[in-house]
């Protein structure tokens, strides 16, 4: 029996899920066809994309408002291929704002389609109420995160943990690390700072000045500290003008003029010894090297009253969260400063125990996001079997 599932994915990140899970449902369940909407990882498992999906990548609400229109005939035109082919599932990954409105339109034409969504939205960190409202056109959810199905299930979804797809990312070797080094002349013993300034323009532009001051006490307390700045195509050409007042020249990966930059990134995060990062889940892929961190990130005081006035937590980083501690320092909004920011990564830089300590609440991370377990792509398979075998 040819099993049936329509997936819909907004964002690179999503293609990334789809695609594992699609390799997982096609590895337990032999004969399936794929439907859908998804990017170039999603199209190598056998998806013929309904329309782009760089045309829901939208962010922002200045970016939204010109497109509704247009996201709303999506929505539309993706509402009747799912009714028209009569999947055993839809399957809506992250995106919530486009997926959700989606299931919504989906389940109210076909009250018995089973709708799963793959990324809980964050209701344990702020906007609670968005649990129940899912629940009234989601029957499943696929979580990334230990803690959250209790979350789905007290709204009346079914919800497995299926395990973060940054355990399933393949690191580089000691080996690697040390050719790195060599290949951009670091010493061996030579200190290590990897800077991760975010992946967008307006949080770039934002973030990098502060960042370079804050590495001033760093350099003067060890001189022969080298940096080394992973970045992204788009950002790359705003960098040098950000750079240039910086008290060191850092060692810049661009992707335009790196072929192998996944692995000179991967290498890059082996061979660090500290780094300092923009809050998000850039911290995951530091813990998955062992590489300690402090988190920096600013915003404009109105977004930055709105979010602690709507915040249910008292930390922002996934490491801290998951592993029970608070050991991974942060600095978020007013207190963005260069000099506690400084301050920090210099008691990092000369305190082994914190470091020990960070890298303890890592492992501790790793395994309980399903490290050493099955893929989570296979996992989410499984799941989503169950589900339309109930």
């Amino acid at each position: 029996m040819t099993r049936r599932f329509f997936l819909v994915a907004g964002e690179a990140s999503g293609d990334r899920l789809g695609a594992a899970l699609m390799a997982g449902l096609r590895e337990l369940a032999g004969e399936v066809e794929f439907h859908g909407v998804g990017g170039p990882l999603m199209a190598a498992q056998g998806m013929r994309s309904l329309f782009p999906m760089e045309r829901l990548s939208v962010m922002g609400i200045a970016e939204v408002l010109p497109k509704l229109r247009e996201l709303f005939a999506l929505k539309d035109q993706a509402a009747r291929a799912v009714l028209d082919w009569k999947p055993d599932a839809l399957i809506t990954i992250d995106s919530p704002d486009f997926c959700l409105q989606l299931a919504k339109q989906v389940k109210a034409a076909a009250p018995g389609m089973r709708i799963i969504h793959y990324v809980a939205p964050s209701v344990w960190a702020w906007r609670p109420k968005r649990a129940a409202k899912m629940a009234r056109h989601v029957d499943h959810v696929l979580a990334l995160l230990p803690f959250e199905p209790p979350y789905m299930e007290a709204a009346g979804m079914s919800c497995d943990f299926v395990g973060h797809p940054v355990v399933a990312e393949p690191q580089a070797t000691v080996a690697e690390a040390m050719a790195f080094r060599h290949a951009y002349d670091i010493a061996r013993d030579a200190p290590l700072l990897l800077v991760l300034p975010g992946s967008r323009r307006s949080e770039v532009s934002r973030l990098a000045p502060i960042f370079g001051r804050a590495i001033a006490p760093v350099l003067a307390a060890h001189p022969d500290l080298r940096v080394v700045l992973p970045t992204v195509a788009h950002v790359a050409p705003i960098l040098p003008e950000l750079l240039a007042d910086w008290p060191v020249d850092p060692l810049v990966l661009d992707p335009r003029h790196m072929p192998g930059i996944a692995a000179a990134k991967r290498a890059a995060f082996t061979a660090a010894d500290f780094a300092l990062a923009a809050s998000g889940t850039v911290s995951l892929e530091l813990a998955a090297s062992h590489t300690p961190m402090v988190i920096a990130y600013d915003m404009n005081r109105i977004t930055w009253a709105l979010m602690r006035r709507a915040a249910l937590i008292d930390t922002v980083t996934l490491v801290n969260l998951v592993s029970e501690t608070r050991v991974i320092p942060e600095f978020l909004g007013p207190a963005c400063q260069p000099a506690a920011i400084g301050a920090a990564l210099s008691d990092l830089a000369g305190n082994p125990q914190a470091r020990e300590a960070q890298q303890d609440a890592m492992t501790l991370t790793m395994q309980r996001l399903g490290q050493g377990g099955e893929a989570p792509g296979l996992r989410a398979a499984r799941s989503v079997l169950a589900q339309i075998s109930a």
